[in-house]
């Protein structure tokens, strides 16, 4: 891939009368006090330029959606996809982009953190014809990250240095989630996507069938003036898994790892509840019944708050969740058993046997998991039906 750095150009803005040139794809999550303010920004900086603003929120408890529906009743020209049980900044671009009507999207953050005046220089860029994909740097001439912390830089230095090496991206942010691309670009590389966790130009830049030509401006990232961070310790997990995915070429989920390391947590804390009982003079059946249920509650919660986070169970379902997860979990042990014992009767082997027996329950556990405990389907409710007589 080729990757250029220059000086933000002036935009044309010229435009097709009833087409936005522009689709500017935000996701959102309790940013209701940053849209009003978001839009008046954006609709400032495009000046001519036709544009159109989809706001995907995740069903924020803030009236975010509601916020957006009353400044489309304004005329602007912004619209919302409200998501339902299901969060999560990649996914949400990924829907948003989908909905798009121009032929170029552009991805900035709702929390005004992004610079919008650059959306034009980004759209002109790829208009022109020599871009696939334009991504705001912060890490170029020009270009700064704010009064980020000391933590912060090294975490975003490190992640930048992990792209780079594992997946060669050749440009400087390929954290960044402010971009610009042409949208055939967008939908070739979409079914390929992870879609899990925030960093989705990673994403598509791995996922693209052919080298993109790219081009970096600069840009200062702002600081949050409204709302709160969502950066947390389980972005960069959620990047490392992605990496893994990307490296692998799918071959290992990055979802299963997670879970799997939270089953060895549960088996440290199933040994540590099942030597505390002994020491204590418990009988081993005791003893083991009383491990196994920690343990199966430790991995349920940390399953639930971590592996499955943009599905996470509350309230009555989070109890029923709960005994469908020790359900799995009994049935995955008596797979565990009967592989050991398949292996260990044809090659003699303990060791083999144990890892061939673990294995068959955590492919098991994850499969029938994902399928009956997180599951984001949901019964239909039969709808009411009144029939009424056909008048003469």
């Amino acid at each position: 891939m080729s990757v250029d750095v220059v000086s933000p150009p002036r935009a044309d803005s010229g435009a097709s009368a009833g087409v936005p040139q522009l689709s500017i794809i935000s996701p959102a999550y309790n940013e209701r006090a940053n849209i009003r303010p978001l839009v008046a920004a954006v609709a400032a900086a495009m000046g001519g330029t036709r544009w159109e603003l989809i706001v995907v929120d995740d069903d924020s408890p803030d009236g975010t959606a509601e916020e957006v529906f009353a400044i489309a009743g304004e005329g602007y020209p912004v619209r919302c996809i409200r998501r339902i049980g299901r969060r999560g900044l990649a996914s949400a671009v990924v829907e948003g982009a989908l909905a798009a009507n121009a032929a170029v999207i552009a991805v900035i953050d709702a929390d005004l953190q992004h610079d919008e005046k650059l959306l034009p220089a980004m759209l002109a860029l790829i208009a022109a014809g020599d871009s696939d994909l334009v991504v705001g740097s912060r890490h170029v001439d020009g270009g700064g990250v704010g009064d980020w912390s000391k933590d912060r830089q090294a975490m975003s230095s490190f992640a930048t240095w992990c792209a780079n090496l594992a997946l060669g991206t050749g440009i400087s942010d390929p954290m960044s989630g402010f971009f610009a691309i042409r949208r055939d670009v967008f939908h070739a590389s979409v079914h390929d996507l992870s879609q899990q966790g925030y960093k989705i130009l990673l994403d598509i830049i791995s996922s693209a069938p052919h080298a993109l030509r790219i081009t970096e401006i600069p840009y200062v990232f702002r600081n949050r003036v409204e709302g709160e961070s969502k950066v947390d310790l389980m972005i960069m997990l959620e990047f490392l898994f992605l990496l893994s995915e990307k490296v692998t070429r799918g071959l290992i989920p990055p979802r299963f790892v997670l879970f799997s390391a939270v089953g060895g947590i549960g088996l440290v804390a199933h040994v540590a509840v099942l030597q505390a009982l002994k020491s204590f003079g418990s009988t081993f059946l005791v003893a083991q019944t009383a491990a196994t249920a920690v343990a199966m509650t430790l991995n349920y919660v940390i399953n639930n708050s971590v592996t499955y986070r943009s599905q996470r169970l509350r309230g009555r379902r989070f109890v029923i969740g709960y005994f469908i997860f020790c359900l799995v979990c009994s049935i995955g042990t008596l797979a565990n058993i009967g592989v050991a014992d398949l292996v260990l009767a044809d090659e003699g082997n303990w060791a083999l046997a144990g890892v061939a027996g673990a294995l068959m329950s955590a492919v098991f556990n994850f499969g029938v998991a994902t399928q009956f405990v997180w599951s984001q389907r949901r019964r239909p409710r039969r709808p009411r039906v009144r029939r009424s007589p056909v008048a003469q």
